[in-house]
């Protein structure tokens, strides 16, 4: 017999995936995951049967529903549904799916939006690590305005600008913005950086692995040996980020990172875990930016830069492109006192297609 629920599928930033209101779910988690799986079509690594895109970045779901918070509109539960193995994890955020949030939440009449304004700002609890963002959402006619000319690289064509400005989001996962308390650490005889602003991220120096950093994500993946010391790292790193056995879990994403060539300040490689992303999650670029500031960091170290006081933007270079992350931050030139105040970028979402999705639950 099949089950039908209803169901948009959304592009939100680099990613894509299926966004569901929380009351057309099963209550029990396992239930949901369980029905998540066949949606998807998992595991299969084609997902034949299902939505899934057979590839982590298409493998995504949002569960959102109106907030009882005080202040918040909408809460968003992020999974992910891994392609080939029957695993549905809530360990970490998503900030691409974000994106695609706020539009969502205004489609299914969540939010209310005032028909003579040209923007609703949306603001959204993000459930899996307990923090918030703001997100500027366009509208035309009180309707949702997807169309639009800003550009994001991994995109192919142009779109309505979503702004989303991140709160509170240092330390969401692991406790802390440094979760080992320090700005570099070596494991297995490799200096990395632990750090968590908003994505658990483990960043290296793509030389100390014998790299320029500007490898393709296939040659990546196709190198056993750097997957499986990397892997190695990521088990140990997990531990020391408050995050305990990873072996299992999507985070932390590992990042390697290298002198930039494309104008941007930092290049990046980045594991999520097993792939290699074809750009760069935006929650991930946002620590990947962070640890750029602090001195001291594997990072820094690699750039050789100090920041004043303010507000700054870091250009993160990735395989596709660029990822611009606009921080306010003070005290960069020490780890105790090191704080970023602010983190907003600039991403694009659109509605692909609504309707009831099909499972066979036999």
């Amino acid at each position: 017999m099949l089950t039908s629920v209803p169901c948009y599928l959304m592009r939100g930033g680099t990613s894509k995936g299926l966004f569901f209101l929380k009351e057309d779910l099963p209550e029990d988690s396992a239930a949901r995951d369980a029905l998540l799986l066949k949606l998807m079509g998992s595991p299969d690594e084609r997902q034949i049967d299902g939505l899934g895109g057979a590839h982590p970045l298409t493998s995504k779901v949002a569960i959102v529903s109106r907030s009882t918070r005080e202040n918040t509109d909408v809460d968003y539960l992020f999974l992910q549904v891994t392609v080939d193995k029957a695993q549905v994890s809530d360990a970490q955020n998503c900030g691409n799916v974000l994106a695609g949030v706020g539009p969502f939440a205004i489609e299914k009449g969540l939010v209310d939006v005032d028909p003579s304004q040209n923007h609703k700002d949306v603001r959204i609890h993000m459930v899996n690590t307990g923090s918030d963002a703001v997100s500027r959402v366009q509208l035309s006619n009180g309707k949702v305005n997807y169309q639009g000319e800003a550009a994001i690289d991994g995109v192919p064509l142009t779109s309505a600008p979503v702004l989303i400005n991140f709160l509170d989001i240092a330390g969401s996962s692991c406790g802390a913005l440094f979760p080992t308390g320090n700005a570099v650490d070596t494991i297995l005889e490799t200096e990395v950086t632990c750090i968590d602003n908003g994505m658990p991220v483990v960043l290296l120096n793509a030389q100390d692995f014998g790299l320029t950093g500007k490898e393709s994500p296939s040659e990546l993946e196709g190198n056993t040996a750097l997957c499986e010391r990397i892997e190695s790292i990521r088990l140990q790193a997990g531990q020391l980020m408050n995050l305990g056995d990873v072996a299992k879990k999507t985070v932390p994403k590992m990042s390697l990172v290298s002198k930039p060539s494309a104008g941007g300040l930092i290049n990046t490689r980045t594991f999520i875990p097993h792939r290699v992303h074809d750009a760069i999650g935006v929650l991930g670029s946002v620590s990947v930016a962070t640890a750029c500031v602090l001195q001291g960091t594997v990072a820094s170290k690699l750039l050789q830069q100090s920041f004043n006081d303010g507000s700054i933007v870091v250009d993160v270079e990735h395989p596709t492109g660029q990822f611009s992350v606009e921080m306010d931050i003070s005290n960069s030139a020490s780890l105790s006192g090191f704080v970023v105040h602010r983190a907003a970028l600039l991403r694009t979402a659109r509605l692909l297609m609504r309707g009831e999705a099909f499972a066979d639950c036999g």
